[in-house]
């Protein structure tokens, strides 16, 4: 059991205090490794703390949004440097309470920076367009404006990446920010919050609410939240779409995905089997962008299944800080219990279980909610464990013979996040580019992955509103403005649309 040298009681952060919720419940914070590990606690927020942040927020947005856009774009340059300061706490805290190993922890942290250092740039690119008009003596031209207060939800699986993608545009566009953060990962939140307030921000500008489903109704619902945006399950993300309709407020949700790897007959089958498990194995399978299926070319198949299932025997599942340990825990009692529900289902739909399966209880494994890392083979589109996000390190294998039938099996999902091909041949692999359903494709990479620079985000039921991170990040944040200026002193009362 890795100790830790002090336990961290999470607060509130409203109009620059840290605070307690209102009705002074707290929840524990534990690690989901070794659950004897008490990290701290956070505060059970409700409604009337949502409506403080909110208040804070609206009144400090009359001044932020007043602040220039390269302003702006210098505070958020020092929360870079607030992040490289403490960056190795950081990974630190998330690694405990959400169960990542250590190293990945490190990369998502540096993922964040790298992320948070692009878009502060964005306070000096904000640019929009410029024309003449139809009428002699008149420019046109476009401005942006923000929205106000921006609400953010924010999922468990990724507590520093995506707060921080989400924060760092909104702020350079002008807004003003409630973050909800998840209940089972507020220590990461917290350190956000400390952040932030080193870096200057003033009061009010950025704001965090701990809490589960209370909170984040209220910031769907309190009519001075102006826009939200969300990451999490899709069943949740549609209730919020439907909210925020019914409300006409602009909403972005990142949602579920069913990620396929296309493994045809010429790939390099060990480079596929490695990027295979890396993506189906690796952060326990709670990514977003996980490998969930492999589409395989029956003449290459069982070559493949034995190499990937040789690659989950050696997966070492441990305390996520300990060395040697290749991966963690789920982040929850209750999301393993999701994660064994699927086998019982595979059984059931018939699939072939190479390895796993189960539950690990070895050792001090028996203290946390360690999966077994776990492969299916001959498994239909129709099965559940091929359609159904399960969030664990399960893997199923789809078996194709034409690129026909791969292109359906990948596409009959709801969801369109990633995807990844592996072939040599580059007409095949151009194909498969424009016929996938899913927002991104990689070619000879893993499904997994991401740059600051490049947007990401799905379509179908994955994906809703605009993309995230990317140039065109701020652009969510923001409302376009059409402007018309008559330079020329020109009266006109007609003649106009």
């Amino acid at each position: 059991m890795s100790a830790i040298t002090k336990q961290v009681h999470c607060k509130n952060y409203i109009n620059g205090e840290f605070k307690p919720a209102k009705s002074g419940d707290t929840f524990e914070n534990r690690c989901p490794a070794d659950t004897r590990q008490l990290l701290g606690t956070a505060p059970e927020s409700d409604a009337s703390d949502v409506a403080d942040a909110v208040s804070a927020a609206k009144e400090a947005f009359k001044s932020w949004r007043k602040t220039t856009g390269p302003a702006r774009g210098e505070l958020v340059f020092r929360l870079v440097e607030e992040i490289r300061k403490r960056a190795d706490e950081l990974a630190l805290a998330l690694s405990l309470e959400e169960g990542k190993i250590l190293p990945e922890a490190k990369g998502e942290v540096m993922k964040a920076l790298k992320y948070v250092q692009f878009a502060a740039g964005d306070g000096r690119r904000m640019t929009g367009i410029t024309a003449d008009s139809e009428l002699a003596g008149t420019l046109g031209m476009t401005i942006w404006r923000p929205h106000g207060v921006v609400g953010m939800i924010i999922p468990w699986n990724f507590p520093v990446a995506i707060p921080l993608w989400k924060l760092a545009p909104a702020l350079v566009a002008g807004n003003t920010v409630v973050i909800k953060p998840a209940p089972e990962t507020p220590w990461t939140s917290h350190i956000i919050a400390e952040m932030v307030e080193a870096a200057g921000f003033p009061k009010g500008v950025v704001n965090f609410v701990y809490g589960d489903v209370a909170p984040a109704q209220a910031i769907v619902q309190h009519p001075d939240v102006h826009a939200v945006s969300f990451t999490g399950s899709t069943s949740v993300g549609r209730i919020i779409e439907r909210q925020c309709g019914d409300l006409h407020k602009p909403v972005q949700c990142e949602l579920g995905g069913k990620n396929p790897i296309i493994v045809m007959a010429d790939a390099d089958i060990e480079l596929a089997a490695m990027a295979t498990a890396k993506g189906a194995f690796g952060s326990t399978g709670q990514r977003c962008t996980a490998t969930s299926r492999a589409v395989v070319h029956e003449s290459v198949a069982d070559a493949f299944v034995a190499r990937v299932a040789e690659l989950g025997r050696e997966v070492v599942a441990g305390h996520p800080t300990a060395d040697g340990t290749t991966m963690g825990p789920s982040v929850s009692e209750r999301q393993l219990e999701q994660v064994l529900s699927y086998h019982a289902i595979a059984d059931s739909d018939g699939a072939k279980r190479i390895m796993g399966g189960g539950r690990l209880t070895d050792g001090d494994l028996a203290h946390g909610y360690f999966p077994a890392p776990t492969l299916y083979d001959h498994v239909k589109k129709d099965f559940r464990i091929a359609k159904e996000e399960i969030f664990g390190p399960v893997l199923s294998v789809l078996r194709f013979s034409t690129i026909d039938e791969a292109i359906d099996i990948a596409n009959s999902v709801e969801f369109g996040l990633t995807s990844s091909v592996y072939t040599q041949d580059l007409s095949i692999a151009f194909q498969l580019i424009n016929d996938l359903d899913t927002g991104m494709t990689q070619v000879n990479n893993p499904t997994i992955g991401g740059e600051a620079h490049m947007p990401f985000g799905g379509i179908k039921a994955t994906g809703v509103g605009a993309r995230e991170m990317g140039p065109d990040a701020w652009k969510f944040y923001s409302e376009s403005k059409t402007v018309y200026i008559n330079h020329a002193g020109v009266r006109r009362t007609s003649n106009f649309y």
